[in-house]
């Protein structure tokens, strides 16, 4: 195994800076929200329901030979700490999803993002792993009392493995942030599940979004998916479609590495519409939304409460656009199999960053620009002397990592 990387610790993060002080300001913003939506006779009946939508399962005995973490105040466990959550989009096509995405048995993911929050809750960072990933997936624990064997299978087996032999989202999701710790050797604080009917009416909440179609679009089997190239108003069954779409005119070489791409546009451009709209004096939208999101997640049992969103919620309040970052590492075909990938060695940097809590891309600086008169002589003839040679390009000014932000997709199409 890897030597564990070094935890920096950052200074206090802004949303505790004691512990008293951070639980009155998750309360009086609960209370805030609830009272603008729902008056003071509403707000009770409004907590409960979007609390008992969330469903919590408790992993923490299933997962172990875990990565190092630091030594969280046990009076407010996320102070001065960065977290590293898992966002699981499950591809389960019971119930209502199987309408949605056509029915089969068992559960699979459709996307898997290992979120970054740093410690002073300046910058997030989502890095997309491929589900066609090639991947040690360790022998996972099951809530049933079974264990899985450990194998070397493509990514998103993770998931599928946990949801076949323990029969639930918490053995999945406890065998994904396994195989998520096995391979980045970051520790995972927690994770979202969120499913096909769920992320439609997510999107539906806030109206819809507008996203930069590059080309004509053609897909029969994203349920059909017609979409004209230009600026479209998605609403949440398109951009579903949208999403998941691998094959068809205007979709590339129909691998998941395109289809990621594309998904982190919608994502960059689902979090400009959130970030630009003021949801707590939009009564009916604010309800709609917070009902959409926790009514569709499963979530680790440490966030699966109103009172911990709503912090991380508050904490995140003055984040910018351009310090949300969607990346996908660098891979390369896997030599036995050229429909799978792997990771290039540049990955490693990546979770050492994550680890350390350092910033996977800093800001470009600015390039100066030479005085109108530099090369000029005395007597006012042009300089002849032999031109020095330029200084080399950075990395960050050469090499497009492929990452984008929320301000990156909000010129697009003009």
């Amino acid at each position: 195994m890897q030597p564990r990387h070094a935890i920096q610790r950052s200074r206090r993060a802004r949303h505790a800076q004691t512990a008293p002080r951070a639980s009155v300001a998750r309360a009086l913003s609960i209370a805030a929200c609830a009272v603008l939506a729902f008056g003071v006779g509403g707000a009770a009946t409004a907590y409960l329901n979007l609390q008992s939508n969330i469903r919590g399962g408790d992993i923490e005995a299933l997962i172990a030979d875990r990565p190092d973490r630091p030594t969280p105040n046990p009076e407010d466990p996320s102070q001065g700490l960065p977290l590293n959550i898992v966002l699981i989009g499950s591809d389960d096509r019971s119930g209502e999803n199987g309408a949605i995405g056509g029915s089969f048995e068992g559960m699979r993911s459709d996307t898997t993002i290992l979120m970054h929050v740093s410690a002073d809750r300046d910058r997030v960072e989502l890095i997309s792993l491929p589900r066609d990933l090639m991947v040690e997936i360790p022998a996972c624990k099951m809530t049933n009392g079974k264990e899985t064997v450990a194998t070397f299978n493509q990514f998103n087996w993770s998931f599928a493995f946990g949801a076949s032999v323990g029969g639930d989202v918490e053995s999945a999701a406890a065998c994904t942030i396994a195989t998520v710790e096995t391979l980045t050797d970051v520790y995972i604080d927690g994770y979202f599940v969120v499913d096909f009917s769920g992320f439609i009416t997510m999107v539906d909440a806030i109206g819809g979004v507008e996203v930069c179609i590059a080309q004509d679009i053609d897909a029969p089997k994203a349920d059909n998916l017609k979409l004209e190239a230009g600026l479209r108003q998605l609403d949440g069954r398109t951009a579903l479609n949208y999403a998941r779409a691998r094959t068809g005119k205007g979709l590339g070489d129909g691998s998941d590495l395109r289809r990621i791409e594309r998904q982190q546009q919608l994502l960059a451009t689902t979090a400009n519409k959130v970030l630009s709209k003021n949801l707590l004096t939009q009564q009916v939208d604010l309800y709609r939304f917070l009902d959409a999101a926790t009514k569709s997640l499963a979530a680790d049992e440490k966030f699966a409460s109103i009172p911990t969103l709503a912090g991380l919620a508050y904490s995140l309040r003055n984040i910018k656009g351009a310090n949300i970052t969607f990346m996908t590492p660098k891979v390369v075909d896997y030599p036995q199999d050229r429909n799978r990938v792997i990771f290039t060695d540049e990955a490693n940097e990546i979770w050492a960053k994550i680890a350390r809590d350092e910033p996977l891309k800093e800001p470009k600086a600015p390039t100066p620009t030479a005085s109108p008169d530099a090369t000029a002589s005395p007597d006012g003839t042009d300089d002849v002397s032999p031109e020095a040679p330029s200084p080399s390009p950075t990395d960050d000014e050469t090499v497009d990592d492929g990452s984008v932000t929320p301000d990156d997709v909000a010129g697009l199409c003009g």
